[in-house]
């Protein structure tokens, strides 16, 4: 196509998730509501771990849960707020480069939490295989090099996706079946051939979680082997959290999987999906990772009163 004859875009238009104008409103109240409540919930596990003067708290798998529930703050404010702030509006846009912000922090946040799980996998097989030198292993240094490689990972990860993206040419099109922007959705509206950025992404973002998701499941067959072959009081309950971490990995993985390995299977499910992953996730975690674990509980509820006693006080 002619330069001549390109028009800039300046701004995408989202389709949002209905027109309907009773939907809208239970969306709303439904949206708002788990997002309100992911980020308490996200803010008091890291609260908890910071203050908690248990020294049982005070250890490396805690020390990453406090990380995930922080990438989920940041995950759960991505593209929700923006959601939320456009479910009632009828003109639904964000400028260019407010697209390209949300695809940056989207792959940062993702790359970040899947390095954590798996971090979080390993401190569970070490826990639970290697117990006599879980503390030799999983040292201060062992975790921090676990933050940084995470952090480093997921900056990476979404420089490379987006350095194939930012120069793209868009024709005006620019209207996108979605509440959010992300790469499968703005490379179609692309007036030039995609094919091989679409492949790229499917390489970069599809295959990484699809990996990623069969190590974890890998990781976790083998630590339920062990647990099986030694039955115990301490196993049982190592069980009972590995359950938890099981669970969290699923609901991460699958709609990533969804996204980048078949992005065109469905507008539909991709947006069901999308929902779960801006929402449902963030505020599941919270909820999955304290409801069994009894430590965490009573901490919690410790911290509960000493904000109530405070605030009464004040």
């Amino acid at each position: 196509m002619d330069g001549a004859n390109h028009s800039v875009v300046s701004e995408f238009v989202f389709l949002g998730l209905s027109n309907s104008w009773e939907i809208q409103l239970v969306l709303f109240v439904f949206s708002s509501m788990l997002y309100v409540a992911s980020m308490m919930g996200n803010s008091l596990i890291i609260l908890t771990l910071t203050v908690a003067s248990d020294p049982h708290l005070h250890t490396p798998m805690y020390f990453l849960l406090a990380n995930l529930s922080f990438i989920d703050l940041g995950g759960s404010s991505v593209a929700s707020p923006k959601l939320i702030y456009d479910l009632f509006r009828k003109c639904k846009v964000i400028s260019f480069g407010g697209c390209i912000a949300q695809i940056f922090f989207i792959h940062v946040v993702g790359g970040v939490e899947m390095v954590l799980l798996i971090a979080m996998a390993f401190d569970r097989y070490v826990a639970i295989c290697k117990p006599l030198h879980y503390l030799t292993i999983m040292s201060p240094r062992m975790c921090i090099f676990f933050l940084v490689s995470a952090w480093m990972i997921g900056l990476i990860h979404s420089v490379i996706q987006l350095a194939f993206v930012v120069n793209l040419p868009f024709c005006g099109l620019n209207v996108l079946d979605s509440f959010y922007c992300d790469l499968p959705q703005l490379i179609r509206l692309a007036c030039t051939d995609t094919y091989q950025l679409e492949l790229m992404v499917t390489a970069n973002s599809g295959l990484i979680s699809v990996g990623s998701f069969f190590i974890l499941i890998i990781s976790y067959i083998v630590i339920i082997v062990t647990v099986q072959k030694h039955p115990s009081a301490g196993l049982s309950k190592a069980l009972s959290t590995l359950s938890a971490h099981i669970t969290v990995v699923v609901f991460f993985f699958g709609p990533l999987i969804f996204f980048y390995t078949w992005p065109s299977l469905s507008t539909q499910l991709d947006k069901f999906l999308a929902i779960f992953d801006a929402l449902f996730t963030p505020f599941l975690n919270p909820i999955i990772y304290t409801f069994r674990n009894q430590e965490m509980k009573v901490a919690m509820r410790r911290v509960c009163r000493q904000l109530v006693s405070y605030r009464k006080i004040s």
